[in-house]
């Protein structure tokens, strides 16, 4: 892959959840207890797969974060459960989202060096998804909140999203780079109105995020570690 420094770059927009710092893992934690909550209804397959229908028919309704997980995870709690769940799991599942909502920030390594030799060069953007509190509050709690020129906490990350973001920034799609982990939030739309993108994969990633093709494009790269993008930039 070619490393031929970028030219003509205004902003740099980062992903907060898993490029940032360490959140899906997290995720996936409280399902395995929620499922082992449930076990007594359903096998843990089944009841994992509940939980994701449940939320993506949600995502219209509660958007993204924790606090959609946990209604989600009532929701599929009654429905697996035919409505017999006792309210001591329903308290025990509203625990499950307050122990995610209340989790120290573990950053990603090499996210502060980067931003810091980053922030005088170029206007640096927090561009995420998510509840808006949540996202606050762990940008708050991560000490990263000074090297940022602007916070945009989106409802979704669609091209129309982007757009909104760049013309806030008043730059081109050209001048606007978007580093994150999702290839289908993060890289496509980007990719779609003529922005840079680059992919930095997290060893895991929620199922509603993954893409079935490769992404072949002049304005994509591809690293494996978030230090990484300093050799184009």
């Amino acid at each position: 892959m070619s490393t031929t420094f970028l030219t003509g770059i205004k902003a740099i927009a980062f992903d907060a959840d898993d490029t940032m710092w360490i959140n899906e893992p997290y995720f996936q934690q409280i399902e395995n207890k929620f499922c082992s909550l449930l076990e007594d209804y359903a096998t843990h397959h089944s009841i994992s797969q509940e939980l994701f229908k449940t939320e993506i028919q949600n995502l219209n309704c509660y958007g993204y974060g924790v606090k959609g997980f946990t209604l989600s995870m009532i929701e599929a709690a009654l429905t697996i459960s035919n409505n017999t769940i006792p309210i001591e799991v329903i308290d025990k599942i509203i625990g499950f989202g307050k122990d995610l909502l209340s989790r120290p920030v573990e950053l990603i390594d090499g996210i502060e060096d980067v931003l810091k030799l980053l922030k005088n060069n170029y206007k640096i953007v927090v561009a995420t998804k998510g509840d808006l509190l949540d996202q606050e509050t762990k940008l708050k709690k991560s000490g990263l909140e000074n090297y940022f020129h602007h916070i945009e906490v989106m409802s979704d990350k669609k091209e129309s999203d982007y757009l909104k973001l760049i013309r806030h920034l008043d730059i081109k799609p050209n001048e606007f780079i978007m580093v994150g982990n999702s290839l289908k939030s993060d890289i496509l739309p980007v990719l779609s109105l003529g922005g840079h993108a680059i992919h930095i994969p997290f060893h895991t990633t929620w199922a509603h995020e993954k893409i079935d093709h490769h992404i072949v494009h002049e304005n994509f790269k591809q690293f494996e570690k978030i230090s990484d993008i300093l050799k184009i930039l």
